[in-house]
């Protein structure tokens, strides 16, 4: 397991501090927290479906990652260290990830999911991942204009939801793309799909391109704060 990353923090256009860092297994409860703080309607974008609680397994999945197939990063406010957003991928084969990003709901439009796929961006490519995917609803043109300057992007619309497929830019920690990216927040979050459930026993990754739509009701960690 890679050792996580000590914090960057980061100066937000309206003057705000966060500090982003690896997750680690202690900030399970950070990230109820976090849960708590989004509104009906921001759980229905991320996750297509009603989710009202996170449970101790689910916790568990979303905090004690490997830091390399499975990477998560926290955004901390850094003044209280309450916890602001997160964003994470799950390598589903090769060198593709699923990508999502979550901001709780009164920090959303101020910057923080931006810097938040930036550095997840930096993180997939140490780690030797080149293509984020992702499925948004349709409507949500914050996070399809945030995910797809993060380098070339494929899109495929299924209805009301997008599908992308994203060609990070070779280059780490491009400036010239933080800025843009800081320009135009992804408050919103992606639709988690089946790779960021915990996997039942003998199940294999999905091939790239593929997604499972997760279904209301199921034992899957959705991807919050």
């Amino acid at each position: 397991m890679r050792r996580p990353a000590p914090g960057n923090v980061v100066t937000l256009g309206d003057g705000a501090r966060i500090r982003i860092r690896s997750i680690e297994p202690g900030d399970r409860r950070t990230l109820e927290a976090g849960f708590e703080r989004l509104g009906a309607e921001s759980r229905y974008r991320r996750f297509f479906a009603p989710v009202s609680r996170l449970s101790e397994a689910q916790l568990t999945y979303l905090t004690d990652v490997d830091h390399h197939n499975h990477e998560a990063l926290i955004a901390l406010e850094e003044e209280s260290g309450d916890g602001v957003g997160v964003a994470r991928f799950v390598r589903i084969g090769g060198d593709v990830a699923e990508a999502a990003v979550v901001v709780v709901d009164d920090w959303q439009h101020r910057g923080v999911g931006a810097v938040l796929l930036d550095a997840l961006a930096d993180r997939a490519r140490e780690e030797g991942i080149h293509t984020f995917a992702a499925t948004v609803l349709a409507s949500n043109t914050t996070a399809i204009a945030a995910l797809s300057r993060l380098g070339v992007t494929e899109t495929s619309r299924s209805g009301s939801e997008v599908d992308l497929s994203i060609a990070l830019e070779g280059s780490r920690g491009a400036v010239p793309s933080l800025h843009r990216l800081l320009r135009h927040a992804a408050e919103r979050t992606l639709h988690p799909s089946v790779s960021f459930w915990r996997r039942p026993e003998g199940s294999r990754s999905l091939p790239a391109g593929r997604r499972a739509r997760s279904q209301g009701g199921n034992n899957g960690e959705p991807d919050s704060r």
